[in-house]
């Protein structure tokens, strides 16, 4: 099948966090529509390199797939990173992208017969978010679904509002944040004082098979929680699915 290139122009940029720049681009009337799976990435040909591996980046689309021409990205900036440093410090409003895609099988399943626990950190919240706000507008399913979101502080969390707001609206929906590098003890219920495994190790160490794990993430904590939910708490393998980010 032929790859589509497609290139469109930044239309809102929006600092997330001191480190995370959330970023929409816009196809113009003429492009193909752009047709993508929640939980899908994108691959963007910048100009940092002459190599093809200089100069591709993937990044997972943060939006719903509601058939629009607007397009949600979530990016980290990675210190000494020629793609970051490129998307922070020398973008504006109206720069042009050039990007293919949709890519990936990090998606919902097509029947959702199992409760479904995502675990994530920093920006590899974004297909998580896309997914949630697929079944939002799409038909919600009668399966729990918890959210565990890891990040340093409260000001690292992305999209904290939108999953609370997302939870009172749906009650088998639950959100949880870890914060690593906090000092006191949280008093929200929502919170929890520890790295993102501490999110899933208590509620979830009895294994039934009505469950199934999705993970994303970088590569240490795909590790780490594989190695827990699989070798240490006895969950198979064909309950425990992940996106590695690097």
């Amino acid at each position: 099948m032929p790859v589509t290139w497609y290139t469109a122009p930044i239309t809102r940029i929006e600092e997330a966090t001191p480190r995370v720049r959330r970023m929409w681009l816009t196809l113009p009337d003429e492009s193909p529509a752009f047709d993508f799976q929640a939980g899908q990435f994108l691959t963007m040909d910048l100009p940092i390199g002459e190599k093809r591996l200089q100069r591709w980046r993937s990044y997972s689309i943060a939006s719903a797939p509601t058939g629009g021409r607007e397009i949600e990205l979530c990016i980290v900036k990675m210190a000494g990173g020629l793609a970051t440093e490129y998307l922070f410090e020398k973008v504006e409003i109206g720069t042009e992208i050039k990007f293919k895609g949709p890519d990936g099988s990090f998606v919902l399943p097509e029947v959702i017969d199992q409760d479904l626990i995502m675990v994530c950190t920093g920006t590899g919240v974004a297909p998580f978010r896309s997914m949630l706000l697929y079944l939002d507008n799409n038909g919600w399913t009668n399966h729990n679904i918890h959210l565990i979101f890891g990040s340093r502080t409260r000001e690292d969390l992305l999209y904290a509002d939108e999953f609370l707001a997302l939870a009172n609206r749906r009650p088998n929906f639950r959100f949880t944040a870890t914060l690593s590098r906090i000092t006191d003890d949280p008093t929200e219920s929502w919170i929890k004082k520890g790295y993102v495994h501490c999110g899933y190790e208590e509620d979830y160490s009895t294994v039934v098979k009505d469950r199934k794990f999705l993970l994303c993430g970088w590569t240490n904590m795909i590790d780490t929680a594989v190695e827990k939910l699989i070798i240490e708490m006895g969950y198979g393998r064909d309950q425990v699915g992940y996106e590695l980010y690097g």
